[in-house]
């Protein structure tokens, strides 16, 4: 009898842990597709292949773009409504994906017509630092996270308010690493374009802010003021 559970709980572990890997392969490959063709609207917007890889600033940008994707793949994390979630700031994604998909093509565009460019080679490589930078922000609180990040305005199951490491500074810190990015990505192609589509992505994000905020107060009550009393929602000292 304690033979057959034995072999019955290994079968579960082995089973839970190729979903667990099938999982894990599933997300990558969406990431990376992902990746790719966010990659493939700059290079289309630069010309093509052989005059987009010519300078080194974008071979790096997309190593760092390709790098970020694997990492965010393991990073956890989902899309769902959880146990309760604010239905209405749904029209934030596709807002937030039509801007980003513009970000992708039009500040690389801009940079080879030469329209609304910063001029110097130096802003590109910052551009870079700054899209590694804010991407690592971006990722870092999904690993914190786990499953309680989700890309809905959500309270999953078993959520608990997360006070300590970046969350002890500011209260969304994935936010401001995706301004980051998407600045960096803008800056590595000189594009004054780019820089005001970066700033077209703040609205939307305080409107999730403000959706997010109302949530957790409602599900962590005096908690979450006791919290917010201490902390900044993006830029400690400032906002």
């Amino acid at each position: 009898m304690l033979n057959r559970r034995h072999h019955l709980l290994l079968y579960r572990s082995i089973v839970v842990g190729v979903l667990s890997l099938m999982r894990s392969a599933f997300r990558l490959l969406l990431v990376t597709i992902g990746s790719c063709a966010y990659a493939g609207l700059a290079i289309l917007g630069w010309g093509g292949f052989r005059p987009f890889f010519s300078h080194p600033a974008f071979v790096a940008l997309v190593v760092v773009l390709l790098a970020l994707s694997v990492v965010a793949s393991f990073a956890g994390g989902n899309l769902s409504a959880g146990v309760r979630e604010a239905r209405g700031n749904r029209w934030v994604i596709p807002v937030l994906v039509i801007i980003g998909f513009l970000n992708a093509y039009l500040p690389a565009y801009t940079d080879r017509r030469d329209l609304w460019t910063i001029d110097g080679d130096t802003i590109r490589w910052f551009g870079v630092a700054l899209f590694a930078a804010g991407g690592a922000l971006r990722i870092w609180p999904v690993f914190v996270l786990g499953n309680r990040f989700s890309g809905l305005v959500a309270i999953q199951p078993g959520h608990t308010l997360v006070t300590s490491g970046v969350y002890r500074v500011i209260r969304h810190p994935s936010y401001l690493g995706l301004l980051i990015n998407s600045l960096g990505w803008s800056l590595a192609f000189r594009s004054g374009v780019g820089v005001l589509l970066t700033v077209l992505l703040i609205l939307p994000l305080l409107a999730r802010i403000k959706a997010e905020e109302n949530l957790l107060y409602s599900q962590f009550g005096d908690d979450y003021n006791t919290y917010r009393a201490h902390t900044w929602r993006l830029i400690p000292g400032i906002y």
